[in-house]
């Protein structure tokens, strides 16, 4: 194949996309690697925050409530919560109004856990980002580009 391929940079490491990627997986392996003492994924622990969230608001928060505030998908939201239940972190009980859906409460081994979790995804945090020279205007940054 004669064709030489123009992506617009000598190296990967020139391109923002590249960059944002490897920062991204290197965080989500910290955020593992943090969370596995308390035999949660980051996912899972994204979820369980998205329901701590939503509980703070109201008294039924359903499937589709979490999913949607947490930005993932409906179907792997209620994988997540099936393995959660299984572990005793959450329970689901019928919807008062709508029979279709079912409202989503934390266990109090759940609230434990959480409160775990964010304790050490707080350290995680800091260690992962502490090589920023402005925390908060990279913070800044973030939220203009996803809002």
């Amino acid at each position: 194949m004669d064709k030489k391929i123009n992506f617009h940079f000598e190296r990967p490491e020139e391109n923002i996309g590249y960059l944002l990627w490897q920062a991204t997986m290197q965080w989500q392996k910290q955020m593992n690697r943090a969370l596995d003492e308390l035999n949660l994924t980051h996912t899972q622990f994204v979820i369980m925050a998205a329901l701590g969230w939503l509980l703070k608001i109201s008294e039924n928060v359903t499937q589709k409530e979490i999913a949607d505030h947490s930005n993932t998908d409906r179907m792997m939201v209620s994988k997540i919560l099936r393995t959660l239940q299984k572990n005793g972190l959450i329970e689901r009980k019928e919807h008062e109004t709508d029979t279709r859906a079912k409202c989503v409460f934390l266990t109090t081994k759940g609230i434990e856990t959480l409160q775990k979790a964010i304790d050490i995804k707080n350290k995680a945090n800091d260690c992962f980002f502490d090589k920023l020279l402005d925390k908060q205007q990279f913070g800044n940054e973030l939220r203009n580009i996803t809002e």
